[in-house]
């Protein structure tokens, strides 16, 4: 997951009718680019102030604009995806000895 942050959310459906969570900073420019590639069931909302992906996708599951099944199926898909998927981050250290073992043939 990136450290981006986003001014605008929310889902559109793709001409193949896939629904999928949409993510930008200018709602004008995002509503004429999905348009433009005729998306439909457009729903977007800006957001008091940029929040990254995880956050907006909490928001948008209690936002009453996408409590329609298509909606809450594409917002959950894209989390299970993207959002659970936590980076493992190991820290080297030296193992310390403590005692030696002297082994007789």
């Amino acid at each position: 997951m990136d450290s981006r942050t986003f001014k605008v959310a929310g889902i559109s459906t793709a001409p193949n009718g896939q629904t999928k969570v949409r993510f930008a900073n200018d709602y004008v420019g995002r509503i004429k680019t999905l348009n433009m590639r005729k998306h439909t069931d457009v729903k977007l909302v800006e957001l008091e102030k940029p929040l990254s992906k995880a956050d907006i996708c909490s928001f948008l599951m209690s936002h009453s604009d996408f409590t329609g099944e298509a909606a809450q199926t594409a917002i959950t898909q894209y989390v299970k995806r993207n959002v659970g998927k936590p980076k493992l981050e190991i820290e080297p250290t030296v193992a310390p000895i403590h005692t030696t073992t002297e082994v007789k043939a």
